[in-house]
């Protein structure tokens, strides 16, 4: 019986051990930057792509925390059918409203893929759209 409980012991504690090691927080600082743009960290935070100069003057990218916080997302990081369907671009610097200028982005992120399945790059582009006080925005 001992034998047991201890067998059911060391299963219980190894089962613990993987799942906190799998279910590890999203800190955009240690994203790559090929899943930065449009993942939100466990803070809420928007994760953003950010270039600087190297000593050797290169171009070089990182991922930072934004100060813009998502309401009702966290840990959240979007798939690469969201990104293709609302035409976005993962290798964006920053967070601009630059984009909603070009009329394929408005129509894309308005189409059913996007706008129905695709709820944080929607509500990123709307939010930075009511900002901006674009067409865009009366059109969601």
């Amino acid at each position: 019986m001992a034998s047991s409980t201890k067998l059911s012991f060391i299963l219980f504690l190894s089962c613990s051990l993987f799942l906190q090691a799998t279910l590890g927080e999203i800190i955009c600082e240690d994203l790559p930057k090929d899943v930065c743009a449009f993942s939100i960290a466990s803070s809420g935070k928007r994760c953003l792509l950010e270039n600087y100069a190297t000593k050797e003057e290169k171009v070089e990218y990182q991922c930072r925390t934004s100060e813009v916080i998502v309401e009702r997302m966290v840990e959240y990081m979007e798939t690469d059918e969201c990104v293709s369907a609302c035409g976005v671009d993962r290798t964006s610097v920053g967070i601009s409203s630059d984009s909603l200028l070009e009329p394929q982005l408005t129509y894309k992120l308005c189409s059913p893929n996007c706008y129905e399945n695709c709820p944080n790059i929607v509500d990123l582009y709307y939010n930075l759209a009511s900002r901006r006080g674009s067409v865009f925005a009366g059109s969601v």
